[in-house]
């Protein structure tokens, strides 16, 4: 065979099956006609004019994503670092403007980013743009649709992911943040303290109005007691005041007995011997006579002063209206 029907048969055999070439799923292919758009091929096997045809470029229609990192400063005078996640995709009806009409999409979308962002953040303070960083991100949303729709392009969602203020400024905001929680603490402490307090002042209020009833019915115990005691010796034919007297002085050891039961008392009782005690019953005694017979004289006194005749006082005016006949 001739070696030139050969290369010939070879040729025409690879320019055949050029002719024929597959697009991907979510994906477009430009055809170009001698440098002159001709149409856009879709997912499958397709077929184009061998030498006169040529794919022109390749359109993605999946979502991408396109992080854009922003430096700018709040309307404190803050600067911060922001991170703008932009979702967008090509509209498949769309693909001959998103692949003529704009050669880098991804700068344009990060111009409009930063035209957006460094327009609103600028009018908020740093607090207000961690809690509207939503309004934020639907700000650089209807921006960018409004600007890569015409170009083919649909904007899906924009988020803004991270807000990263100077490391000093965060370190005053965490120092802030634990004064505040410090305080909300000692303000609990302190009304955790005050409650106790009161607790406790109440209790003790309670202990002692019941440590002072008992008291009160134990005198009055104590002088019933006294009494009886009194009515019986007087019936043996001891006087009120000898027996006032043997009381006392019953009392009077008693308490040495309890003071000396208690191995751990340091109290001592002046007077304490025997003959202090007798001591103490004469002059008990004595006493008591003393102050009757001086109730006995106040007594006598009062009746003498009461039996005495008053005499009339002239009332006034009188003098001169009661005169002898001659002289008026």
């Amino acid at each position: 065979m001739n070696p030139a029907l050969i290369i010939f048969l070879v040729l025409a055999f690879f320019i055949f099956m050029s002719s024929f070439f597959t697009v991907k799923q979510q994906s477009s292919v430009v055809i170009e006609r001698f440098g002159k758009f001709l149409s856009v091929r879709n997912s499958g096997l397709q077929l184009k004019i061998p030498i006169v045809d040529r794919i022109a470029g390749r359109v993605n229609l999946k979502i991408q994503q396109l992080d854009v990192i922003i430096e700018t400063k709040t309307k404190d005078n803050v600067f911060i670092k922001m991170k703008v996640s932009v979702q967008f995709k090509v509209i498949q009806e769309k693909v001959y403007d998103a692949f003529y009409k704009l050669e880098y999409p991804h700068d344009q979308i990060t111009a409009y980013v930063f035209d957006v962002v460094r327009a609103e953040v600028p009018k908020l303070k740093l607090d207000d743009v961690f809690e509207r960083k939503d309004d934020i991100a639907i700000a650089v949303k209807r921006e960018l649709n409004e600007a890569m729709t015409t170009y083919g392009y649909d904007i899906i969602n924009t988020l803004v992911t991270d807000i990263d203020p100077d490391i000093q400024v965060k370190n005053a905001m965490n120092r802030i943040n634990a004064a505040d929680r410090e305080k909300t603490a000692a303000e609990f402490e302190a009304e955790s303290s005050r409650i106790r307090i009161v607790a406790k002042a109440k209790a003790e209020a309670e202990s002692k109005r019941l440590q002072g009833q008992g008291i009160a019915d134990q005198r009055r115990e104590i002088a019933r007691g006294l009494v009886e005691s009194v009515e019986v010796l007087n019936s043996v034919g001891i006087n009120s005041q000898e027996a006032s007297a043997l009381i006392v002085v019953t009392q009077h050891y008693d308490t040495l007995q309890a003071i000396g039961a208690d191995a751990n008392s340091n109290l001592i009782l002046l007077p304490n011997s025997p003959q202090a005690g007798s001591d103490m019953l004469n002059n008990m005694v004595a006493s008591f006579s003393a102050s009757n017979q001086v109730g006995e004289m106040m007594k006598k006194n009062n009746k003498k002063i009461e039996k005495k005749p008053k005499p009339i006082q002239p009332q006034s005016g009188y003098e001169d209206d009661i005169l002898p006949e001659t002289e008026q």
